[in-house]
């Protein structure tokens, strides 16, 4: 008697203890010069503050955009590297897709290079555009039509092309846009430069920190810059998760992560329609100010 009593006790506390709500992913499409952060610092410290599960997908931000676009891909967060993706999701033309956006980090494109390449000491000493016209260098770059990052390195040879008085510098260097010898995917070309692949490549600052790449600065009058941006997709499948991961990535813990991995933090900034920023997230934007 006594032990079906106390069967009967314990299967009472078994009922009518609170059932543990089932971590769910929190889906988030991201700018792939993001990788290193996102995947061994950004995401597990989410999930431990949180109780969700970060999910997260890289790629070049418009890439993604498209991908959002014809409905390859669902997310609850998207995070690009260029403020004129989000706008090319936004309004009824559009998909709608996006209806605001927060800036909220910037970092310079630079020249990361290969210490161990013959053509090291070239970049190290010489002008940045007479090294990279060196013949046989072999150079890495994203595809201006799926990155910002590949269309900031196409932007900045036409801009230096006028500001140092050089015609045909982009020819000369970079060949067409899409040149199959030097476009690569955004998350394979750190990789490519480290293994010996490539003696050069356009990166953000955040990567070459990231993976204690020597860079070449560009000159301010030619420095060109990825500018972070950050939202919650319409039609998310967890709306109320991406908003905590937006929040959790603009509050402190997530501002101190950031600039440790390189980037320039900036006033968060909102553009669009300012009355569908979840509730939740004014507090954390108007403290990160």
């Amino acid at each position: 008697m006594h032990r079906r009593h106390a069967l009967l006790a314990a299967l009472a506390l078994i009922v009518s203890a609170p059932i543990a709500r089932a971590a769910g992913p929190v889906r988030v499409l991201y700018a792939g010069s993001l990788v290193a952060m996102m995947e061994h610092a950004v995401g597990p410290a989410f999930d431990h503050a949180s109780g969700d599960r970060f999910e997260g997908y890289p790629g070049g931000s418009k890439a993604l955009a498209n991908q959002i676009k014809g409905k390859l891909r669902r997310a609850d967060v998207f995070l690009s590297a260029s403020p004129k993706v989000n706008d090319g999701l936004r309004g009824a033309g559009n998909g709608d897709w996006v209806r605001w956006y927060v800036s909220f980090a910037r970092s310079p494109l630079v020249i990361g290079y290969n210490l161990r390449s013959r053509f090291a000491h070239d970049l190290e000493t010489k002008p940045w555009w007479q090294a990279l016209a060196e013949p046989g260098l072999r150079l890495g770059r994203t595809d201006p039509a799926l990155d910002p990052k590949g269309a900031l390195t196409v932007a900045l040879f036409k801009h230096a092309e006028t500001v140092l008085h050089q015609p045909g510098l982009a020819a000369r260097v970079l060949g067409r846009p899409d040149n199959p010898a030097q476009v690569l995917p955004e998350e394979s070309l750190v990789g490519r430069l480290q293994s010996g692949q490539l003696d050069a490549g356009f990166f953000y600052s955040t990567e070459t920190a990231e993976a204690h790449i020597p860079t070449v600065t560009l000159p301010a009058n030619v420095r060109l810059q990825a500018v972070y941006t950050i939202t919650v997709l319409q039609g998310a499948p967890d709306a109320a998760a991406g908003a905590r991961f937006v929040g959790f990535l603009l509050g402190a813990e997530g501002r101190a992560m950031l600039h440790a991995h390189g980037l320039d933090l900036v006033t968060p900034q909102i553009t669009g329609d300012t009355a569908s920023v979840p509730a939740a997230l004014r507090p954390v934007l108007t403290s990160a100010k």
